[in-house]
């Protein structure tokens, strides 16, 4: 017999309050105050650091106070993302008993497979992406997390209805090279949204019925709709007291200078290749790199699944991942060589390791 679970639906809210719902339905799942959830949720425009994040080394802040973009900061680790009412967000509160598994790659598999078969139901081919992205012919619609709270699990995805990649660029705090109309262009190559694919906005119930009917046939359960409990109402107000205020968004302090972004170019037989990096000095790692230029690579993912490989890489290990990247991958590149793209990430690099050994 199918367990019964709940589905909620908390609307569209400012960051902080959807922040706040996360503490308070994940320690609620963790005490066993409610069965395992589902909740849909929708922003108002934002800008969301990860709990161990810098809002001055990651966001355009003086864009963001000009634009009213609320900045805000996750319960959860993993990059900065820009957030508004085009995106459908869907949330799975659960027991590690529903998953069977402390890893949390498994459960991002499984989860992600499902998401994607409802993303499919729609009309298109939605296929999940490791580690945690699902996409269509390559281009990602929806990014994904998860986070443990002793046995609760905490499992995000964001569906893509409709998105403004170049305001998403200009949240962040990227190299302005990024901001080129060619440097848009191509970073619209890289996602897609519902609209785009569909050539209309879809009914938004139609999309959460196809996430609902994946998340029970994947999980054998079945959905009742309900309402947040008393208990979570009280976790809540308690936790929107702290997560609320200027103390909590900048939880985390670090100076931009700590995270230069870097920038280098150079012409190879396979074409023109640039790339930006934020490099975190501290730690000698490379936060975040991005590639562009005029250059053929086939199939299009080539260079999206490439930089996903790079980011957060210790500088000593930098050098050996591209280079396994590309060791039995069949992609047509021309004449462009792994070696071009270590030349070129080497030139970047170059002045903050020569001012750190002066």
């Amino acid at each position: 017999m199918s367990e019964k679970w709940r589905v909620i639906d908390t609307g569209l809210r400012p960051a902080a309050q959807n922040i706040a719902l996360n503490r308070a339905l994940l320690e609620a799942r963790e005490a066993e105050e409610i069965p395992s959830t589902l909740r849909f949720l929708r922003f108002a425009p934002c800008a969301l650091l990860g709990y161990h994040q810098s809002a001055e080394q990651e966001l355009n802040l003086e864009y963001c106070d000009a634009n009213r973009i609320a900045v805000q900061r996750r319960i959860t680790g993993g990059g900065a993302i820009y957030f508004d009412e085009g995106q459908i967000g869907w949330e799975l509160y659960l027991h590690r008993r529903d998953v069977g598994t402390a890893d949390m790659q498994a459960i991002s598999r499984r989860i992600c497979h499902a998401a994607a078969t409802a993303i499919s139901a729609l009309g298109i081919d939605a296929r999940y992406r490791p580690r945690n992205d699902i996409e269509v012919d390559g281009r990602k619609i929806s990014g994904t997390g998860g986070a443990f709270d002793g046995a609760a699990l905490m499992f995000q995805g964001t569906l893509l209805v409709e998105f403004d990649v170049e305001k998403m660029l200009r949240v962040l705090r990227i190299p302005a090279e990024k901001l080129t109309d060619k440097a848009i262009a191509s970073a619209r190559e890289r996602v897609t949204s519902l609209k785009e694919l569909l050539g209309r906005r879809p009914d938004t119930g139609l999309v959460r019925r196809n996430i609902t009917e994946a998340f029970e046939s994947e999980f054998d359960c079945e959905f009742l709709e309900g309402e947040l409990t008393l208990s979570e109402h009280a976790r809540y107000q308690v936790a929107l007291r702290e997560i609320d205020t200027p103390g909590w968004v900048h939880l985390v302090r670090r100076p931009a200078s700590d995270m230069p972004l870097l920038e280098a170019q150079q012409k190879f037989t396979g074409g023109m290749l640039r790339v930006a990096l934020a490099f975190e000095l501290p730690a000698q790692r490379v936060r975040q790199i991005w590639f562009t230029g005029d250059f053929f690579v086939n199939p299009r993912r080539t260079i999206t699944d490439l930089e996903a490989v790079l980011r957060d890489t210790p500088l000593d290990q930098l050098e050996r991942r591209v280079r396994t990247f590309f060791v039995g991958r069949r992609v047509d590149m021309l004449s462009l060589t792994a070696e071009d793209f270590i030349t070129v990430i080497r030139l970047a690099l170059k002045q903050p390791l020569m001012a750190q050994n002066s």
